[in-house]
Parts: C-alpha cells; structure tokens; sequence
C-alpha cells in the first residue's frame, strides 16, 4: 500500500507540475470553494415518486436554486473581502503578508476592487449557474464572473482599452471584418473619449499597409461612422508586440509614430545585435523542436522575432512544448534560469499562438506602457483584453501594468464590450 501511494503522489506531482502552464491558480482556487457548496446542497431532483419517498423530502427547484446563489454569492464575498486586503497589504509594501497571497503565492496585483458579489448576480441571472444540479461552477463561469466584476469596477474611471488581435477582434490569421459586430461598439469607445488600442504580436515592421490590410473592415467602419479627428487621433495599432507604433489620420489611415514613440525605458535596454543574438538561440531551440518531435513547419525570421509555422495542425501540447523549451533557452542564454521572461535583461515573449509558435523581442507588458504613457492612462483606468492569459500565452505580462479581461473568441469580446458600454457613465 505504501508502494501504491508513493507512485501515486509521485504520478500526481508529475501531472501537476506538467498541467500548470494550462492553470490559472487564483481561478483554480475559487473553482475549489464552489465545489464545496454544489457537492453538499445540489441535490439532484428524485427521478420518481419511490425514490422521492426514500429521501424523505421534496425538493423545491425554486428554493433550491435561491439557496445555491446565496451560497456562492457569500463565497464571492468573501473573495472579495481577501482581494481587498490584498490591496490594501500592497499599498503598505507587503503583499506577501496577505491571506490571499499565503493561499495563491503566485497572486499578482488589483488596480481595483472587484465587485465580485454583484458580479456573480449578474452572470447567475444571464447562465443560472446556481440552478444546475450536475455541473458544478466551472473555470469558464468563474472567469466570466471575474471579467464582470473587472467591467464593475473600472467602467466609471475608464480611459484606455487596449486589445489583442487574433482569436480576440478577429479569428485566428484572419481580418478584421467590415460587418463585424465589434466595429459599433469600438466606434462607440472613442466618441466617449475612450483611447482604443490594438497591441498585437503581428510584427510587419513600419510598413502601415500590411496593418490596414488586417484591419480594413475597422477603419472602413471608421469612415462609415464619420469620426472626426480627434475621435481617430485616439486609436492606435502597436505591433510585433511592442516595437512598431501607429496611430490613424482624419482620412483614416495608419501612419507610423516611430518618431513620437515615448521614451520607455525597457525599449532602449538592448541593441540590434543583442536581439539577434537572443533570436539566434530562440530559433536553434524551435529547429530543435521541429527535428525531435518530427514536426513538419518553417522557420519565419523577422527582425524582432522568430516564429515556427506548422504546415499541418498541431495539438496544443506540442506548440505548448516548443513555447517553453524555447522560453527555458531563452532565460538560459540569459543567465536567468529562474525568471520570468517579462524580468529578463532583454525581456522577450515566448507564446504558443494557437496554430503557430513565435518568440518576440519585447511584450505586451512594454506595449501597454507605451499606450499608458501617450494618452496619460495609470493602471486603473487601463483595460486590457485578450485570450492568452495562460503562461504561454502573451497577453499574461500586461497584468502588471492594468486591469484585464479574459475571452476566448471576438464573440465573447462582443458581449464583453457590449456590458462595458451599458456600464459606462452617461455622456
């Protein structure tokens, strides 16, 4: 027996150390105190009068579906309750020394509080989490709920809301569309005065054509909605990341700002020969992926980036693979094995795209800062949302400059923004 259960805490920390890259601990952790509540109090309805007699009770789906809610909107209290300790240990300079960090260490930073409570009510009313006997809350319904609740808090300070590209505006490797939904509700940003921005790691260098060419359907429903100057003078496009930055003329055209970029200090910390250095060892360690797993792709060198292309559809494993073997390479080359790749002397972003793999000079983290500092945004009053928020992902690093919601497709974005414009101040 003890044999039995050695191996099987061994298997156990093999998966779980192997699964982590796909978990996020702090949604990993509300799921486990739902469960509890659904586990004791969800009863299933008896099937038939016998078994009915058997339990002794009728069960009123009404009042149990009323009693389920109170009791998860109490443990969303609760939630809450420790996020706002958190902050406030973090304003003092010990966020260590929080309740919520000692349970999720890997905790990262609130620029708002999180009406977690009210947020549960709304999603509950619209996905009747509290009337489901057989599913427990689930990472997708806490997720949402956490979006909302983010939505709650930073709709009546909001100036700025930066977007990934892929799989969040537009599906994966396509264009933005000119009957897409999203163009109304991205217009309806900047006429309240809302800077837009799109930071995706597209990296095409300063040639504004090719990034028109992607977001033809936005800036022709730019044109079609007349939006004046200043409205455009609000909207910006920064690709390969970080390193090329674009803003929109009253004709509705992308012009390159390279020469207004802000002076960002982790822009200006390494040379052209030290990136192509660190691309170098990111393109051994991704040749070296293709040849081991026999993957059939092509290498794409760009100047701030290298990428593995597959010819045929690979599982998410084997692109999570190459992501962290080339991150791990990466950090290695660097002398800091044990960072993250946001801390490292030339911070980079190793990123498994969905259908590709690509590891850039630079982050989302920087591209974020870069937005920040030209309209005058702080952290609070910043939204940013994407659908890579897991640590192979990119858009994970702008957690440390600004709020942020998690999607999964341009269809949740859609209903994303379409709560954020009702909870919007009046104009």
């Amino acid at each position: 027996h003890q044999a039995r259960l050695t191996a099987m805490t061994s298997q156990y920390r093999v998966n779980y150390h192997l699964r982590a890259h796909k978990r996020d601990s702090f949604i990993e952790f509300i799921k486990g105190l739902l469960l509890t509540p659904f586990v004791l109090h969800s009863l299933p309805q008896p099937t038939d009068e016998e078994d009915d007699q058997l339990s002794g009770t009728i069960i009123d789906p009404a009042c149990a579906k009323q009693a389920n809610a109170a009791r998860f909107r109490e443990i969303f209290a609760s939630i809450e309750a420790l996020v706002e300790e958190h902050r406030h240990f973090e304003a003092t300079g010990i966020p260590t020394h929080s309740r919520l960090a000692k349970i999720v260490p890997n905790i990262g930073s609130f620029f708002t509080p999180l009406p977690l409570a009210q947020a549960f009510t709304r999603i509950d009313s619209k996905n009747r989490i509290s009337a489901r006997k057989h599913v427990p809350p689930s990472f997708n319904d806490v997720r949402r709920i956490l979006n909302m609740a983010q939505l709650m808090a930073i709709a009546p300070r909001l100036r700025l809301v930066t977007f990934d590209g892929d799989m969040t505006l537009y599906d994966d490797g396509q264009n933005f569309e000119a009957d897409s939904d999203l163009t109304r509700l991205l217009v309806s940003l900047l006429q309240r005065g809302i800077a837009v921005a799109i930071v995706t790691a597209a990296g095409y260098g300063t040639d504004a054509p090719k990034y028109e060419a992607r977001l033809s359907g936005l800036l022709h429903g730019f044109a079609e909605a007349q939006l004046d100057a200043k409205a455009v003078g609000r909207f910006y496009v920064l690709g390969g990341e970080c390193n090329f930055l674009f803003g929109c003329t009253s004709q509705y055209r992308l012009t390159s700002l390279h020469n207004e970029e802000p002076n960002v200090s982790e822009l200006h910390m390494w040379t052209d020969l030290q990136a192509m250095q660190l691309l170098d060892v990111a393109e051994h360690e991704l040749r070296d992926c293709i040849e081991r797993m026999a993957i059939d792709a092509r290498v794409i060198r760009k100047p701030r980036a290298v990428g593995m292309v597959p010819q045929t559809q690979l599982t998410r494993e084997q692109l999570d693979e190459c992501a962290l073997s080339a991150q791990v390479a990466v950090l290695r080359f660097q002398g800091t094995p044990r960072a993250q790749p946001g801390d490292a002397p030339i911070p980079f972003c190793a990123f498994n795209g969905g259908s590709d793999c690509w590891v850039d000079i630079g982050n989302k983290l920087i591209g974020v800062r870069i937005i920040q500092e030209l309209v005058a945004s702080p952290e609070d009053a910043t939204l940013h949302v994407g659908d890579q928020f897991l640590s192979t992902g990119n858009d994970i690093s702008t957690r440390s400059a600004c709020c942020t919601c998690w999607i999964i497709n341009p269809l949740e974005t859609r209903d994303m923004l379409t709560d954020l414009v009702s909870l919007l101040p009046s104009e």
